[in-house]
Formats: structure tokens, sequence, C-alpha cells
């Protein structure tokens, strides 16, 4: 495709930007259109991906058939199947008819997963199914049904990773990845971070009928020298942020840095290039995984405290009184164990013990020993936390999951990985 093609491709798309690397995803994007061949969009969040699909269906012999762009991260793991491929009557709760899912309404068409990555290891098999064989079944249904659908996925999640860490098929990368297409990021586009501000600040003086901002030469430099890991979504909120706040039109470097901080352009500037894109989804799961036991240990010493008030009060109550007890149990003659109920940090135990010299009526009790049981394991703790919680909400969901302050898409997880019977 020569220049003056891939520049009305450009102007059609509204696509900015003159980087060699853009240029090549376009070119292949035009390329690969006239096939059925499976693409998988690569590239980190932010950076414009929803575009190749686009271009790839208007360009197919499917343009005049459905496009639909679906967010795979953004469906509940419980629904995803039903919304994908459809569900029978009674299927589930609320399951009140049948449902034709995207690959039947879009039979014919294209298409787009985006965030393919999050989707569940059986959302995964099913989706494997349809790529080899055009053949899927409807949730609660044993029908086999065929469709002719294009499959355009996209994700910013490191691939790689995941299939090590077996939350991805190997297979169905390898299926995906037919025809692979790599967004560059923004940090390595050069001098396409100027026409987008430019873009951008345009833009915004239409829509709101103000003069459009400028940056200075040393302004210009700040700009392609940060790393931006938000990507163009993060050049277009700060070059909206800046026309509307600023009263000067022409922005100088120092008027930039009061909307990227020295500490943020400190960590964000590109001192060596990066080994790889980077992915978020290892630092969330981290940090969850450290403040649900931060809330466990918590929770576990508030626990100890109270036990251990509980029992000195209990054995001091003890040792001073006599218990009157009725029956014949003190004509025995042998000594009698009891348990106290106490708390799952530990019970103690109390020994009665009776002799022909005590009154009938009385008896003398003294601890015998703490009898001490083995604290849960994480897995115990969490999954007691997580029934209790759902008990508390009365088996909602939603509101358990967010109690325990984490997605209800990990609390769908965890019931299924604990075998929680809700």
């Amino acid at each position: 495709m020569n220049s003056s093609e891939l520049q009305n491709i450009k102007n059609r798309y509204n696509v900015i930007g003159r980087s060699s690397e853009l240029d090549q995803a376009i070119n292949v994007a035009i390329q690969v259109a006239p096939t059925d061949l499976s693409v998988l969009i690569t590239g980190e969040s932010g950076v414009g991906k929803e575009i190749i699909p686009r271009i790839i269906h208007d360009n197919s012999a499917r343009k005049h058939k459905k496009f639909f762009a679906i967010n795979c991260g953004s469906i509940p793991e419980g629904t995803i199947d039903s919304e994908l491929f459809g569900h029978e009557k009674g299927a589930f709760t609320d399951a009140h008819g049948e449902r034709d899912g995207y690959f039947a309404t879009a039979n014919g068409g294209t298409l787009f997963l985006d965030e393919v990555g999050e989707l569940p290891l059986a959302t995964q098999a099913r989706l494997l199914r349809v790529l080899e064989t055009g053949e899927y079944i409807r949730v609660g249904s044993s029908q086999v049904r065929k469709t002719d659908v294009r499959i355009v996925a996209a994700t910013n999640v490191n691939l790689h990773n995941a299939i090590k860490e077996r939350r991805f098929r190997e297979d169905l990368y390898y299926r995906l990845n037919t025809i692979p297409i790599k967004m560059p990021p923004l940090r390595e586009r050069g001098e396409d971070v100027v026409l987008l501000f430019r873009k951008f600040a345009v833009d915004i003086s239409e829509k709101y009928g103000m003069p459009a901002i400028q940056l200075t030469d040393d302004a210009k430099q700040l700009l392609m020298q940060y790393s931006w890991p938000g990507n163009i979504r993060q050049l277009k909120n700060l070059t909206e942020q800046i026309s509307i706040i600023t009263k000067e039109r022409v922005i100088t470097r120092d008027i930039l840095l009061q909307y990227i901080t020295p500490d943020e352009q400190q960590s964000g500037l590109v001192l060596a290039n990066p080994t790889g894109p980077h992915t978020f989804e290892n630092e969330r799961g981290i940090i969850y995984k450290l403040l649900f036991d931060l809330k466990n240990d918590v929770a576990s010493l508030k626990q100890m405290i109270n036990d251990s008030k509980k029992q000195t009060a209990s054995t001091e109550k003890l040792r001073s009184e006599a218990v009157p007890l009725g029956g014949n149990l003190l004509d025995q003659g042998f000594p009698t164990t009891i348990t106290m109920d106490g708390t799952p940090q530990g019970d103690i135990q109390y020994r009665i013990t009776t002799s022909p010299h005590t009154n009938d009526n009385h008896m003398e009790i003294t601890p015998a020993e703490v009898v001490e049981e083995a604290p849960l394991s994480m897995r115990d703790s969490e999954k007691k936390q997580i029934i209790q919680a759902l008990e508390r909400c009365h088996g909602k969901r939603r509101q358990a999951a967010e109690q325990l302050g984490i997605s209800e898409r990990t609390l769908y997880r965890k019931i299924k990985e604990y075998a929680i019977e809700v």
C-alpha cells in the first residue's frame, strides 16, 4: 500500500501519526482484511487497539454484516458464556426465556473480543471450539449450533506469562495469534505525541469556542521525553485539562510541569528501552492478597485479646466459687471433666474433683489444662470469611464482594475454588 492510500485510511478512521510502527500495524490490517484469518492485537492500555478491528471489518467481504465489539473483562464470569453463546430457558436463575448470544447474532459478521486475556478458562475452551469448527452449544442445551464469525481479539495482558501461570490456554493463543498485530506505545512514536496534542487541542477549542493552546519547543521536548503510561488516553485528558484550566494559550515547559509533576516526570521519563509491555494484573493480585492477609491478621489479633480476657475472667470466677449440682453426680466418687465453651483460639478444660469429705451439694473446680486448637490455614480463613459474608448478605454475591473488598468476578472464582454452596 503506497503512502497516499495509507493516508486515506488514516483520514477515514481519524488516525493521527507518522511512526513506522503505526504504519506497519495499519498495513497488516489492510492486507489481512480480505481473509477470514483470526487476528490478535497486542499493546498497552490506551494505545488505540480498537481502531484495527474496525479497519479489518470495513475492508473485508463481511463489511455489510454486523460488527460487535465486546469487552470480555467487563462481563461477570457467571454470565459471560450466556452473553457469547446464548442460553436455553431455565438454564440458570432468571433465565426466563431463550436468548441468542453474540456468536448467533453476529453470524456472517465480525466479533471484536477486547481484553480476551480476561476470559475464564471454561469460556476459553468454548471459544477454541468455535474457532476450530464453527460450532457452539448454548448454556443449558445439548444441541450443537453453527456460526460463521470472524474473530479479532485484543489484549494488554502478557499472554506468554498468562500461559505459564495457567491462566490462558496455549492452544487458544496460537489459534487467535494467526496474524499478530502490535500497536506501539505512545512513548515510542516520537513526534506523534506533538501531533496528537495539537489534534486534541483543536478539538477542544472547536467544542467550547476558545482559542486552541500551542506548545513551545521546550514543552514539545518534554512531551516527547515523557513515558505516557496511560498512552493516548492520558495525553487526551492532559490536553483537555490544560485547555480548560490554563488562561495562557501558549504552553511553556514550566506550565506543562504544573500538570506533569516533577515526581511523576522523574518516574515517567524513559531512561532505558523497556523489555516488554508492562502489565498490572500480577500487581493487583499481590495487593489484594496483602490487604486480605492484613485484614485476617487484625481480626485474629482482636480475637486473641478477647479470648484471653474471657479465659482469665472465667478462671478467676471458677476458682473463687463453688458450683451447686443436683442429682447423684457427686456420689460416684471419681474425677469428672467438663469443657467450658471457648473460641476458635482454644478451650479451657476444668476438672471436677469430689471426695467423701466435701459437702454433698458442692464441688471444687480447678483449671486442668488449656487445649489449643490448630490455627486456621490461610485458605480456611479466607473460605470462612467468604461464607460469613454470603450469609450476612443472604447469598447476594455483589454485596458480599463489596464487603470483602474484592471484585465480583474474584468472588465467583473463590466460590468455585472452595466449592461453597450458595
